[in-house]
């Protein structure tokens, strides 16, 4: 008996040394050491292998394919930047997810927040104010003159869509737009009102046409 245990001892010792015991390690909390230390190949291999799910995290929390591109590269530029930040690496899926889904919730604020001023910038330049309906027909209508105002500003030249945007979506002063974008405030007043005359222009009916009420 004890020589069979013995042999049943030798066999299971050479079958641990054909098929040694190992430990399971988790690859991407090594890419994340990486990236602390300022490994950008790193953060590249990060991406590709968390990539998919960080998408899937943003997309719920968002609801807005438009914006998904743009929120991811905010992401993983702000892993590159806040790497260090992380004491525990083991718990860079959590730390990661949170940031991700962060970064949903500012960009869908920032969404809802763009919609109600372009809103009541369409409508003051509509001359519509503070009109109201339950008609279906006139919610559609009102509808497509605002992404008639939102194309209106996409296709702007740069000079005036860039104070435009300021100062009507994110509610700068002249002096703030003219300091960011190094400009006389002169200047910055004279393309806004360039910019407000091209929208007006834009949004104007057609000679002759007629408007139905």
């Amino acid at each position: 008996m004890k020589r069979d245990s013995k042999r049943a001892m030798a066999a299971s010792g050479s079958v641990a040394m054909i098929y040694p015991l190992t430990q399971e390690v988790d690859q991407d909390q090594q890419l994340i050491e990486a990236v602390q230390a300022g490994d950008g190949q790193g953060l590249a291999d990060l991406i590709a292998r968390n990539d998919r799910w960080v998408r899937g995290v943003v997309y719920s929390a968002l609801g807005d394919a438009n914006l998904l591109d743009d929120v991811m590269q905010k992401i993983w530029l702000a892993v590159w930047q806040r790497c260090k930040s992380l004491d525990d690496p083991r718990k860079w899926r959590h730390w990661l997810y949170r940031m991700a889904k962060n970064a949903a919730i500012d960009a869908g604020r920032r969404k809802r927040r763009q919609w109600n001023l372009w809103r009541r910038l369409a409508q003051e330049m509509l001359g519509r104010g503070g009109e109201r309906s339950d008609d279906p027909a006139r919610c559609a209508s009102v509808g497509e003159e605002h992404h008639a105002v939102l194309r209106v500003i996409e296709s702007m030249p740069a000079i005036y869509r860039e104070p435009f945007v300021l100062r009507h979506l994110e509610g700068w002063t002249y002096r703030h737009i003219a300091q960011t974008l190094d400009l006389p405030i002169d200047t910055v007043g004279t393309r806004l009102v360039r910019a407000r005359k091209l929208l007006a222009e834009s949004l104007a009916p057609a000679p002759g046409s007629l408007e139905v009420d």
